[in-house]
């Protein structure tokens, strides 16, 4: 049974239309919501404009070992990248090439060089992670898509969709096949906040803020401010919300390092943007990039874990004896190889070979994140064809991946109050926290989880970049 094999009861469309009408009234009800996009304000005066999240009806079946051996892996990932993030050195030779082709990783390098040259060390770690896999129906492995270390969205409205699934199965009679505790309880917002709020207080300044990096429109808000939601009402913590060019126009760092905002000492800087390269569309940006990262303020992520999270380094580390460099445990490195998948730099010239020959069997994927941005079939191929012919460091700009093939089944998805039914797929996140001050490690956890669904003839799986729905897990005995 694959990680894409959706639960789906025998509903007659009209069964379904009506539990994907009271599905998104409960999404009104219970903040399951995002930004409109016909609605220009949406985007940034709260409260206007709100539609439901896309979701799908009913959750999709997980076998519970995998669900097991997944959250094993997330405390693993969560060390793994603060090992590596330590080693200055490795992050820049690795990415060495790759900044000679691509200006945003070579400017985050750079941001990262002067960190080294002033030996600035962050001891108040903080890393809120999400490590993205699917089940490949092949082999019937978790194989590992990517790691994020960045931004990992939907804590807030992934742990909603749990609850949806939860609410739908207990209270609909032809859903009487189901078992409701069989859809994992998923705490992701509030254990991202407990982690925050840790982190602030590892700070130790009582008027000291948590500061949230935000994009100047952001349509996901909600799933944001559930954050904001529980560092307020269970720790007291208060959050601010500041652009980059924000932070560039207002902030400032004291001698001592600490970061002041509108006069406020910051404690915490979370990004939930700064993460792709239409985050900084003039300088202003690099220089409150640049600002935080010199002040003495927690950074989630700092710009070297922020790196730990590049493809690039991600096929780095699946190299041979390479893990062995950041982790002694043998069985933690036997469980993180069986879930990497095939990962290539295009300085082999044998794979690439392969991959022009048969590039169904291939991802070719940029140094981004956000969605959107991997390239497939003939236009891999196409891809792969010109950058050799380009010669140079071109190639250095991208990794080759092993295509994971998750089995399709049929299920009801649910996008603007419209329920179609159709062949999916599914991608499982599980989320990390990770907290250290010094040689004190204060919160390493998996934190709940984020199903993602999407038609299985899309290449392509962000829910924000409007090419999937949110989703919850229901787990089955094998």
């Amino acid at each position: 049974m694959s990680a894409a094999a959706t639960v789906l009861p025998s509903m007659d469309p009209a069964a379904a239309e009506e539990l994907a009408r009271e599905a998104a009234a409960w999404c009104a009800l219970h903040g399951l919501v995002v930004g409109d996009r016909a609605d220009p304000r949406s985007g940034t005066v709260p409260g206007v404009g709100l539609v439901h999240a896309p979701f799908s009806l009913l959750p999709a079946h997980l076998p519970e070992p995998i669900w097991r051996q997944a959250c094993e892996l997330a405390p693993i990932f969560n060390d793994l990248v603060d090992r590596v993030s330590l080693d200055g050195n490795f992050l820049q030779e690795s990415l060495s090439k790759t900044k000679q082709v691509d200006d945003f990783t070579s400017r985050l390098l750079e941001i990262h060089r002067k960190m080294m040259e002033i030996n600035k060390e962050e001891n108040i770690r903080l890393g809120l992670f999400r490590s993205d896999y699917m089940l490949d129906s092949e082999t019937s492995s978790l194989l590992q898509i990517e790691l994020n270390t960045i931004s990992a969205s939907f804590p807030g409205l992934g742990c909603l969709v749990s609850e949806l699934h939860r609410t739908l199965i207990s209270q609909y009679g032809y859903l009487s096949s189901l078992e409701h505790k069989r859809v994992p309880e998923n705490a992701a917002s509030s254990q991202f906040a407990e982690a925050l709020a840790r982190a602030w207080a590892e700070f130790n300044v009582d008027s000291a803020v948590v500061m949230m990096i935000v994009q100047p429109e952001e349509r996901n808000m909600y799933d944001q401010y559930w954050l904001t939601k529980h560092m307020q009402e269970s720790y007291g913590v208060t959050t601010i919300r500041k652009t980059l060019s924000q932070v560039e126009a207002v902030g400032q760092v004291l001698p001592d390092g600490t970061l002041l905002v509108d006069g406020k000492k910051v404690a915490v800087v979370y990004y939930r943007a700064g993460y792709a390269p239409n985050d900084y569309p003039s300088e202003a940006e690099w220089r409150a990039r640049l600002l935080i990262e010199q002040s003495s303020a927690v950074k989630c992520p700092s710009i070297s874990y922020h790196l730990v999270g590049t493809k690039k380094i991600q096929q780095e580390l699946a190299k041979p004896n390479v893990l062995e460099r950041f982790v002694e445990d043998k069985e933690e490195i036997v469980k993180l190889r069986k879930c990497f998948a095939g990962l290539w730099s295009l300085d082999d010239e044998e794979i690439v070979k392969t991959a022009i020959e048969k590039p169904e069997l291939f991802v070719l994927k940029p140094q981004r994140e956000g969605g959107g941005n991997n390239i497939y079939g003939l236009e891999l191929r196409e891809t792969l064809i010109r950058l050799q012919k380009e010669g140079g460091d071109a190639l250095a700009a991208y990794i080759l991946m092993q295509r994971i093939f998750p089995k399709a089944s049929p299920a009801y998805l649910v996008r603007g109050g419209i329920c179609h039914e159709g062949l999916v797929i599914s991608e499982l996140g599980i989320y990390g926290a990770y907290l250290r001050n010094k040689d004190k490690v204060v919160i390493n956890d998996q934190c709940g989880y984020l199903m993602r669904t999407k038609v299985s003839s899309s290449d392509e799986g962000g829910v924000a970049a409007g090419f999937a729905v949110l989703d919850s897990l229901y787990l089955t005995d094998k």
